[in-house]
């Protein structure tokens, strides 16, 4: 297998904002200081709240008392079985094969392995250890295994990083993955650098939304003979609807965004972590359980119009990778996290051809059935008059699919 210090790689910032639509204030999710700098960020849309913003001191105590009094009761994964298979990935980063498509492996929660025809090999969100916590005794534990481990990668040249959560960045697997590609170059949102570098970590870029960078790889070695002489992709980072923090008081100190990577003629949107439209309580009918909260008196609660201008401005996207899971009791999740209707919508107005889902199936997060996420989904796709299978899919833990 080719190893990725084969090659050498350069990254370029394009000047301003190229794929930022007309109408947008670029800066709008900016906070700032007193003294005009950037302090923090924010989400700029209506369609992220319903109210109080959510944020560790609201969630924490909210779940907290929901269990005391049996209001949010979590389910048991105790036989919960997410198909997992061992991952196989492309022994060469050939371009002269008969093979011309992207190839995407899930690895678990938000975590994907991207092999682009172009030889490019990217990684999504690297989390493999067993608790998305600061501390790997206590907090949320893997349900389901992780596929392989960063040892297993043959190659990675690029890493991206949609936000500082636990479930989304780890430092253990960043370590692990620096250290084994010693080349690969890590992508991040604005903040982040500094993060990264403090972990002896230099190949490192930060990006605001609608900024655009340019990665190239130049073979260094005659190593792999097949493999081609260059490689260029583009990075887009770009906006989602979401939060950040790994401490009580670093809340929104760096930016979360989505992503999307072009080379060889294909390309990937990288939702990563996002919310769509923030809904109000909604009971059943009985009152005992969650409502639709796509029903026609919620119409017209605000959508984020991000979305949409990513889809008009970067798309069509061969593939999109995006978050179904976490998102109950939707009053409390629903401005961060997507529902699998929501998945669908933001499936549409981005203009992926396909989609795979991820932010599901590993850890235990909010309180819906591990298992209702693909369920939900294939009702919104059926809904949206899509078919069911082919276009926004599931699969097993280590499954590869072709694009």
């Amino acid at each position: 297998m080719t190893s990725a210090t084969a090659y050498s790689c350069s990254v370029t910032k394009q000047a301003g904002r190229p794929a930022a639509p007309e109408d947008v204030d670029v800066t709008a999710h900016h906070v700032k200081g007193h003294n005009g700098e950037t302090v923090k960020f924010k989400n700029p849309h209506p369609s992220a709240s319903c109210g109080d913003p959510i944020g560790p001191l609201t969630i924490v105590p909210t779940i907290m008392f929901g269990q005391f009094t049996g209001k949010m009761v979590f389910p048991s994964v105790k036989n919960v079985k997410i198909p997992v298979v061992k991952p196989s990935f492309l022994a060469s980063r050939s371009t002269t094969t008969s093979n011309q498509n992207l190839r995407a492996t899930w690895l678990g929660h938000a975590c994907y392995y991207a092999e682009f025809p172009s030889g490019l090999r990217v990684l999504f969100d690297p989390v493999f250890e067993d608790r998305c916590a600061p501390l790997q005794f206590i907090g949320p534990k893997r349900y389901s295994p992780p596929a392989c481990t960063p040892a297993d990668l043959p190659a990675v040249d690029a890493v991206v990083i949609s936000h500082s959560h636990y479930d989304h960045l780890s430092h253990t697997s960043v370590m692990e993955i620096a250290r084994r590609h010693p080349a690969a170059h890590f992508f991040v949102g604005l903040g982040l650098e500094k993060w990264f570098r403090a972990c002896g970590i230099a190949n490192v870029t930060e990006m605001d939304w609608w900024e655009e960078a340019e990665l190239v790889l130049t073979r260094t070695t005659g190593e792999d003979a097949k493999g081609p002489e260059s490689i260029a992709a583009r990075i887009s980072c770009l906006p989602c609807q979401h939060a950040s923090g790994r401490r009580p008081l670093d809340r929104d100190h760096t930016l979360w965004a989505s992503w999307a990577v072009a080379s060889g003629g294909k390309s990937v949107y990288f939702g990563g972590d996002t919310g769509y439209r923030a809904v109000p309580e909604v009971k059943d009918a009985e009152g005992a359980g969650e409502g639709d909260d796509y029903g026609p008196e919620y119409e017209g609660l605000p959508r984020n119009p991000d979305f949409a201008r990513i889809g008009a401005t970067r798309g069509p996207f061969d593939l999109g990778l995006l978050p179904i899971g976490a998102y109950k009791p939707r009053w409390l999740f629903s401005g961060v996290h997507a529902s699998p209707r929501d998945a669908v919508e933001i499936f549409k107005e981005t203009r992926c051809k396909r989609a795979m889902a991820i932010h599901w199936g590993t850890w235990l997060l909010t309180n819906e059935d591990v298992e209702e996420p693909p369920r939900l989904l294939r009702e919104a796709l059926r809904t949206s008059g899509i078919a069911e299978t082919g276009v926004f899919d599931v699969c097993a833990v280590g499954e590869s699919r072709e694009f």
